[in-house]
């Protein structure tokens, strides 16, 4: 593995940075690693952002607990009633895991899985963990038994930690072949069965109560910040996952900045329910709120099937982080109640939206009267209140694109969408947008401390984004080529992003290299902005993917909008609000399987001129629809095409339907 010191850095202006190295850190030759014992030099900076002291995890938690302990940290229902765990509660509830995961054998930067839904008792784990010197490991719920071994094998797991039966079944299938597992945890329920080194939560936080307290205080105090703690595993749409190093430094520098460049002043109350699995989740629920005494709820198991809106009510949050898809969902609710209006009521909130969405489009203008009479319009006050963001300073969307339509519905709101872009490779966010730094459509600016390249820039500005700093992660566990494909000789992280500045210096994402369609004529055509413009035209489309790579033209496979059951799997039935669209066009279609094969030629011609329109809007050619076709069923998680955070896995669809695809194709 190439293995470099850190060169004399020069800023975005070509000022010459030297990097900073007076701090009590574990003795480092090189920027990035593959092996988990191995520390990494920082990326920091004499002075200014990026100059911070670094610190662990404990460190910044102990901070916390001493100046908030008696504050409210973790929040979740028991038997229908809120139980609260103040932060000196929960420090304790991380110690006495931690003793016993010493107990069971934990040994210094092995893994601890963590296989189940958003809980105190994940956090507590996780931590647990990072405490007693071990590896954090998130593990997706959706992962199959064979992908959890992967995981546990790959991060040499000696305890995973489960939600429930479920999960744990999975587990137990593959325990045979997890050479280093030497026990499982069950959080939730009661075990069904009792076997040899499988115990509940309770009989879990007994187990280490015996060992002194000095064991474990030695093996917090020997830890370093440029040292691993935790690991992130990417989705794997193409191979296995990756298993992104995070150090100490990345986490509580990142959770530092955050609160400084949004002005956290403590009292944040945030609802939990996105995969803690995924970094967003991650850096949002765990440790920004720890480094500004936040207090954490969490949703129902089935938030995103529908519950979350009443979670959000109960709380009130202060600040929301949503993934595409879930803004996606309460915007179609929300255009399903509008569309039951009276003439009356929907004339003044059409009205009532169009001033809105003026007044939030320029709050990067400073008419910040213009808004403040907007934002307490009667009308949308009570929306705020229905959705339970009535109180919620700022509303964060990342982890996959946006489409424009989604954004300006909520600005009509007067709820600004603020974008995130990031990787787990960053540790979470390299640039955000916040009420003082706002464009729609852009990500907004990079944090405080960090920087970016555009390289190899073509004529219009457009440049794979590369980041640099204390954020870029110490690299892949057990795969030095991996490593080095991303990060370059001088430390740069190079993202496989396409994207662009303006003149204020807002970052917007044009493309991505690996998504890009090479047409057989040689065009390159980032596929994002068409797919979004085809959702726009044609309401009833869940999700486009466009096609054509290669190819002499392109196409795009359509799902419609349907209903997901009680266990989170999508129906035949088309959505109501599909329903009532057709029945516009006189068609009574009630599943997809009647629209199917051109059973409904009304909707095949309205998908005509949807695309028809969007073709009008293309920039040349090359970039138009020529062949389209609608699948049998909608893109989901459980059926493999969308990630944990909703993000299509292009790869995945392409195996799933090439035939469907190769029909386009055929002359």
């Amino acid at each position: 593995m190439l293995c470099c010191s850190p060169p004399p850095y020069k800023g975005p202006k070509g000022e010459v940075l030297q990097l900073y190295h007076e701090v009590a850190l574990a003795p480092a030759q090189c920027l990035w690693s593959s092996a988990r014992d191995q520390p990494v030099q920082l990326r920091m900076v004499s002075s200014g952002p990026g100059s911070e002291t670094p610190m662990t995890i404990m460190q910044m938690f102990q901070e916390t607990v001493g100046s908030y302990g008696h504050l409210p940290a973790l929040v979740a229902k028991q038997q229908g009633q809120w139980e609260t765990l103040t932060y000196h509660e929960y420090y304790q509830q991380c110690r006495a895991a931690a003793k016993s995961f010493l107990k069971l054998g934990l040994e210094r930067y092995h893994g601890v899985g963590i296989l189940g839904f958003n809980s105190p008792e994940w956090l507590i784990a996780d931590i647990g963990c990072i405490m007693a010197g071990g590896l954090a490991v998130g593990i997706y719920t959706t992962n199959s038994p064979e992908a959890c071994q992967y995981v546990a094998d790959h991060c040499e797991a000696n305890i995973v930690v489960v939600e429930d039966h479920k999960q744990l079944v999975k587990i137990l299938k593959v325990k045979d072949q997890l050479p280093h597992l030497k026990a499982i945890i069950q959080y939730k329920d009661e075990l069904e069965q009792k076997l040899p080194n499988l115990y509940t939560w309770e009989e879990f936080l007994q187990l280490g109560q015996g060992l002194p307290d000095d064991i474990l205080d030695q093996i917090i105090s020997s830890q370093k910040a440029n040292e691993c703690c935790s690991l992130i595993y990417t989705s794997g749409t193409t191979g296995n996952p990756k298993g992104v190093m995070l150090s100490h430094d990345n986490v509580t520098w990142m959770a530092n900045m955050v609160g400084v460049m949004t002005e956290l002043k403590g009292e944040e109350v945030i609802v939990s329910y996105l995969p803690l699995s995924h970094v967003a989740a991650q850096v949002n629920d765990i440790w920004i709120c720890m480094r500004y005494a936040g207090t954490v709820y969490f949703a129902d198991a089935d938030a995103l099937k529908g519950s979350l809106v009443n979670t959000l009510r109960e709380v009130r949050p202060t600040s929301f982080l949503g993934v595409p898809r879930v803004y996606e969902k309460i915007q179609e609710k929300m255009k399903a109640v509008e569309a039951k209006s009276s003439t009356v009521k929907k004339w003044v909130a059409d009205w009532a939206k169009s001033i809105g969405l003026q007044a939030t489009s320029h709050l990067h203008h400073n008419t910040e009267v213009v808004f403040l009479l907007y934002r307490y319009n009667l009308v949308f006050k009570k929306v705020r209140q229905a959705l339970g963001l009535d109180r919620c300073k700022a509303c964060y969307t990342g982890a996959a694109p946006i489409a424009k339509e989604t954004l300006e519905y909520f600005m009509s709101l007067g709820i600004p969408l603020y974008e995130l872009y990031g990787m787990s490779e960053s540790a979470g966010p390299h640039t955000m947008s916040w009420e003082g730094a706002f464009r729609i459509m852009s990500c907004g600016r990079e944090l405080l401390g960090v920087h970016s390249k555009l390289d190899k820039p073509d004529v219009d500005g457009n440049g794979e984004i590369c980041y640099w700093g204390r954020h870029v992660f110490m690299g892949y566990l057990n795969m030095p080529d991996k490593t080095e494909e991303v990060l370059d000789l001088e430390g740069w992280l190079h993202s496989g992003d396409v994207g662009k500045h303006d003149d204020d210096g807002f970052l917007y994402i044009t493309g991505r290299i690996k998504e890009l369609i090479i047409t057989a004529g040689g065009e390159n055509i980032p596929p994002v902005p068409i797919e979004d413009r085809v959702k726009e035209e044609l309401p009833f489309v869940s999700n486009a993917m466009l096609v054509g790579d290669k190819r002499k033209f392109l196409s795009v496979l359509l799902t419609l909008k349907c209903v997901v059951d009680e266990a989170g799997d999508l129906t035949d039935l088309l959505a109501q609000e599909t329903v009532d669209y057709f029945q516009q066009l006189g068609v009574v279609a009630t599943c997809v399987s009647d629209i199917k094969d051109d059973k409904e030629p009304a909707v095949y011609e309205a998908i005509c001129k949807g695309v028809a329109r969007v073709n009008a809007r293309a920039t040349s050619n090359a970039q138009k629809i020529q062949k389209w076709t609608v699948l049998e069923r909608d893109f989901s998680v459980v059926g493999g095409e969308l990630g944990p955070t909703m993000k299509l896995k292009r790869p995945v669809v392409h195996k799933m339907y090439k035939e469907e695809i190769e029909r386009l194709y055929m002359e």
